[in-house]
């Protein structure tokens, strides 16, 4: 248990990835406060963790949303008593090629991903620089760390939010705090079955084809579980983990070097 003691807030928890990082964290002894801007999901994977014998919390929060986070903050504070994780899963993905890209959808893209990166890491980094210790996850993607078509709002928030993780892991890098980012790839969830829909409306194919184009980017033919994401997660937070900071891990099947 080797968060025993600990708080932590996790983002986008209501489903996927936060789902499986939430109760990750959870089964290592870290009370956690479990948001998103879905109440039902949300109170359903707390009530989950509640049942199991964990320490769960869900409040209601739209990361892009600053009077929102606030409230998010001012309630961990009183559930959780400290947060020493933040886990920045929060984040939405569509496509469009360049020439149609709506300037609503970049900015609500933008506001979402890397925005609301900012604004909870803005709420919470004080009292992990107060008690010497803390630990921020940012759940980005391998799109962040390279280009692809039709993605340039996605990729350039991605960029964006991997750019953060870096500049503040440098700015709190003597204060017993470490900031990384965590760059999956296709990932079995909610999201991905999202573009594969996506795919299949646009571009008139089946949802095998759709499917299956999107497993040939990988050299493992596979997406990713979310629990590979969550054991990252933990990783990052435990003691074993304290020397990586600044750090975009990519877990994406070998996706990077095929």
């Amino acid at each position: 248990m080797s968060l025993k003691g600990r708080g932590a807030v996790v983002t986008g928890g209501g489903r996927g990835i936060g789902r499986a990082v939430a109760r990750a964290l959870a089964e290592e002894g870290a009370a956690v406060v479990v948001s998103a801007r879905s109440t039902k999901e949300i109170e359903a994977v707390a009530a989950e963790l509640v049942a199991a014998g964990h320490a769960a919390h869900a409040v209601t929060c739209d990361v892009a949303d600053e009077a929102s986070v606030k409230t998010l903050a001012e309630a961990a504070a009183k559930l959780l008593g400290t947060v020493d994780v933040l886990v920045n899963n929060a984040g939405i993905a569509l496509s469009n090629p360049v020439k149609r890209l709506p300037l609503e959808e970049w900015n609500r893209i933008m506001a979402i991903n890397a925005t609301g990166t900012f604004l909870c890491t803005r709420a919470f980094i004080q009292g992990m620089i107060d008690r010497g210790w803390g630990r921020v996850i940012n759940v980005a993607s391998v799109a962040g760390l390279r280009g692809g078509r039709y993605i340039a709002a996605y990729s350039a928030s991605k960029h964006a939010q991997i750019g953060f993780t870096r500049a503040l892991a440098a700015e709190v890098a003597d204060q017993g705090i470490t900031v990384n980012a965590i760059c999956p790839g296709y990932v079995d969830t909610p999201m991905t079955e999202y573009s594969v829909s996506r795919m299949v409306e646009k571009a008139g194919i089946s949802e095998e084809d759709a499917l299956e184009h999107i497993l040939a980017l990988s050299p493992q033919h596979r997406l990713i579980r979310p629990e590979e994401i969550a054991h990252v997660a933990v990783m990052l937070c435990g003691k074993n983990g304290e020397g990586i900071s600044g750090q975009a891990i990519a877990i994406d099947g070998g996706q990077g070097i095929h």
